[in-house]
């Protein structure tokens, strides 16, 4: 139990030297999504937590509450791919100046109102969603945690990804590119596999999935 990036640490502690085959999935429990506990999702009320690892200290209520209203936008913004994310920031500021932020639904409430309703996306939806990927340091833990695996790896070994945001496979795609521009990997998939019209209709969380592979030369 525990993250990408401690990936050396685990290997030392069982005797580990190498790896043959390295397999990341970024996504999380389903599970964990419907936890009103966790704080994941605005479907239902609960705390405004956010930690896919309770031994961390910062929660997305620090965020909220904390981070001054550019920091917010920028946020928004780059992790969210929100356009609206200085309204939505300007609005958080201001409603906060009254009462804190604690509850997963007066957080979408809140934005909500800023922003108004669009299609069937909820506008909180891309604002969680940075929201977590800050609180977990997803995609720090994703850059480190690619490079050390990379060392680990034998030559011949194989490393594959699968992820679900488009931070997250830039990332990947990135890495994988300058390996193979390097002369130390092969693309082993010129474009991500992604989810076929049947899977992404039984598995609706599955849409936005793309894996991707490198063997090390």
């Amino acid at each position: 139990n525990t993250n990408f990036k401690n990936i050396r640490e685990v290997c030392d502690r069982n005797q580990i030297t190498s790896l043959d085959r390295a397999f990341l999935d970024l996504g999380f429990s389903s599970l964990q999504i419907d936890d009103p506990a966790r704080g994941l999702s605005f479907m239902h009320d609960g705390p405004l937590d956010m930690r896919l690892d309770t031994s961390i200290a910062l929660t997305a209520s620090d965020i909220v509450n904390q981070w001054d209203e550019e920091a917010l936008a920028d946020l928004f913004y780059v992790y969210g791919d929100e356009h609206k994310s200085r309204q939505i920031a300007r609005a958080i500021a201001t409603e906060r100046r009254h009462k804190s932020f604690l509850r997963t639904t007066e957080l979408a409430d809140t934005i909500a109102r800023a922003v108004g309703r669009r299609g069937r996306i909820h506008p909180a939806t891309r604002i969680f969603q940075a929201l977590r990927i800050a609180v977990n340091d997803e995609l720090g833990a994703l850059r480190t945690g690619l490079d050390r695996i990379w060392e680990l790896l034998s030559p011949g070994g194989i490393l594959s990804v699968i992820s679900f945001h488009s931070g997250e496979d830039r990332i990947v795609k990135n890495k994988f590119r300058d390996l193979a521009h390097l002369g130390e990997g092969m693309l082993l998939i010129k474009k991500p596999i992604v989810p076929g019209r049947d899977e992404a209709r039984a598995n609706p969380r599955s849409r936005s999935a793309k894996l991707r592979a490198i063997q090390k030369i």
